[in-house]
């Protein structure tokens, strides 16, 4: 029998695409012939995972797991939503969500991670995973958040289980007051932050870039009215400040009651936002569109000569 060395195993892993402790189990069973080890995978279905990594990956879940003062919010990406269906993949999300919480938001130390209940790693679990489904998956972004006094809200749009859906929200609230008190206010935010999409948490926040962009697009159209340059200024402002309103969570009308501002929400209830994030299920990734029955005749040979 061949010695199984590291050498060995990364060859294999290269080629067939397949996790490190399956590659060194297949040369094992294949007694270190390189050939059989393949087959040994192919059978197995895992060496076909790697064929699937090319695929656009833009369905899935998004999943979020909490703790005390901490929340992690995790997207984990398939090629079809009926994938979201499918329990095994609902138990992955939620396993990677819950590891987060405790790695942290670095998608490649999640990947790294030991998979809960097993002894290899999270993508060694996902290898598993594409080579069982069938379909290209992807760990593609994670948030974690953490307050010293207070909670972490978490929010889900369109919720196929708890803590699964297609729309995704942290809310980080700093306070001393009533914890129940705090959790409805963050899930309210979550609320408010799912329907409002904003950008920045504060007017500091917003993208210095953004805000130039902004600003020439609207000085050009203000200048196009032949005002004075005075009044031209103040209606800039004017309008940077409505613009504020649009993208910046605390400067945003309270969806609830359509009136007050969100930081006169906050401030009322004697707490401090110190951050959000919002995660919409495939939110730009682009997506590749087809004519479904012109495959299907291009397949069966149809149309041609």
């Amino acid at each position: 029998m061949a010695e199984i060395t590291a050498a060995l195993i990364r060859e294999l892993r290269e080629s067939s695409g397949a996790g490190m402790m399956d590659c060194k189990k297949a040369l094992v069973e294949a007694e270190g012939n390189m050939e059989a080890a393949i087959d040994w995978l192919r059978k197995k279905g895992l060496a076909a995972a790697a064929k699937k990594s090319g695929r656009i990956a833009a369905e899935g879940l998004v999943g979020v797991a909490t703790g005390p003062q901490i929340a992690a919010m995790v997207e984990v990406n398939a090629e079809t939503d009926f994938v979201a269906r499918n329990e095994n993949f609902q138990n992955f999300v939620a396993e990677v969500a819950g590891l987060a919480l405790s790695v942290g938001e670095d998608v490649e130390a999640i990947k790294a991670a030991q998979y809960p209940g097993t002894q290899h790693s999270v993508t060694e679990e996902l290898t598993r995973l594409i080579a069982t489904i069938g379909e290209n998956m992807t760990i593609r972004r994670a948030r974690v958040f953490t307050v010293s006094e207070g909670t972490v809200a978490t929010y889900m749009h369109q919720a196929v289980k708890p803590g699964l859906g297609k729309i995704g929200v942290l809310v980080a609230v700093e306070s001393s007051s009533e914890l129940e008190a705090l959790q409805v206010l963050g899930r309210q935010i979550g609320m408010h932050v799912a329907a409002t999409r904003p950008d920045a948490l504060d007017i500091d926040a917003v993208d210095p870039a953004a805000l130039v962009r902004e600003r020439a697009v609207l000085s050009e159209q203000a200048a196009a009215s032949g005002k004075p340059p005075a009044v031209i200024e103040k209606m800039v402002e004017g309008r940077i400040r409505k613009f504020y309103e649009e993208v910046v969570l605390l400067e945003q009308v309270w969806v609830h009651d359509g009136e007050s501002r969100v930081r006169e929400v906050v401030k009322k209830a004697g707490a401090k936002l110190t951050g959000f994030a919002r995660f919409q299920l495939g939110e730009g990734i682009e997506k590749e569109t087809g004519d479904f029955a012109a495959e299907v005749a291009a397949a069966a040979g149809i149309g041609k000569a």
